[in-house]
């Protein structure tokens, strides 16, 4: 049976979803790509698929998500999982997992040595960019909501975290890098921490951002912009290909998501309070 959490679904093919490809058995073990595209245009065939103009993450619009018994998605869109991977944690990676990495690989090109700021490390991406920094040798900073939250997130492995209800985050930045400021900041909040995360930036530094989630409006000064010559980056989910990569390493232990809470399917508004209220550190899984 399905174990779902937000867009990512995890389970046994069914017959139905066997018969579009030969060479996907009934009852193989897979979780998904969450990205849904057309395959055909040129950003697809290129592996750019998340470019694709008709790209959008599973659950989004006009492809139901994993709120559901039972999920239909491309064949292309499934990928084995090893039987010592249980469906929960297989649910749980994908999509934030894919977002994390497509962001500070791809898009803010993450170096040894560097410094990443991530906001909100209680959140799926959160906890998932945490991971992927430490794993590619940066040192992370992060930012959490409460107490129990900052220190989780401390020991999942970051250097310092800034309780950011309580802390001014870019002063405490500042303070922690000797006035340096941080290479990367993974920004997915929006409005409420945007102008303390553009603050937190070295000179050269690059705010990836994946989100909105207090709100789609906010301010910059573009002589800190300039002068500072800083690289604002949008970030959309991740390709095919990235998921794939990042997959090795949560089959090889190196990469784990966070289970917050599993909730039966048909306590899903118990969930979403949960979420809603921010009571959460990582993923919280639904289950049929």
């Amino acid at each position: 049976m399905p174990h779902i959490s937000g867009s990512d679904v995890a389970g046994e093919v069914v017959e139905a979803a066997a018969s579009a490809a030969v060479d996907v058995a009934v009852g193989r073990r897979v979780m998904l790509q969450p990205g849904m595209s057309c395959g055909r245009c040129a950003a697809c065939l290129s592996g750019k698929d998340n470019e694709c103009p008709q790209f959008e993450a599973l659950g989004y619009r006009s492809h139901p998500g994993g709120y559901a018994e039972y999920v239909k998605v491309p064949v292309q869109n499934l990928i084995s999982i090893p039987d010592d991977i249980d469906f929960v944690r297989a649910a749980a990676f994908p999509l934030t997992f894919l977002t994390a990495w497509h962001m500070l690989m791809t898009r803010a090109q993450l170096k040894r040595g560097e410094d990443a700021l991530v906001v909100a490390a209680g959140s799926g991406v959160g906890h998932a960019a945490v991971q992927i920094a430490l794993l590619h040798g940066a040192r992370v900073f992060a930012t959490a909501g409460s107490d129990e939250k900052v220190e989780r997130a401390r020991r999942s492995g970051a250097a310092a975290v800034i309780h950011h209800h309580q802390q001014d985050v870019a002063a405490e930045i500042m303070r922690l890098t000797n006035r340096r400021g941080v290479d990367i900041v993974i920004e997915h909040v929006g409005d409420a921490t945007w102008a303390k995360s553009v603050r937190a930036l070295a000179r050269g530094g690059r705010l990836v951002t994946c989100g909105a989630t207090t709100g789609p409006q906010v301010g910059l000064d573009l002589r800190a912009l300039f002068a500072k010559q800083l690289s604002l980056l949008g970030s959309y989910v991740g390709t095919k290909g990235e998921l794939l990569r990042a997959a090795r390493f949560f089959f090889a232990g190196q990469l784990n998501p966070i289970i917050d809470r599993t909730f039966p399917l048909a306590h899903a508004a118990d969930a979403q309070r949960r979420l809603e209220a921010s009571e959460h550190f990582g993923k919280i899984v639904l289950e049929v």
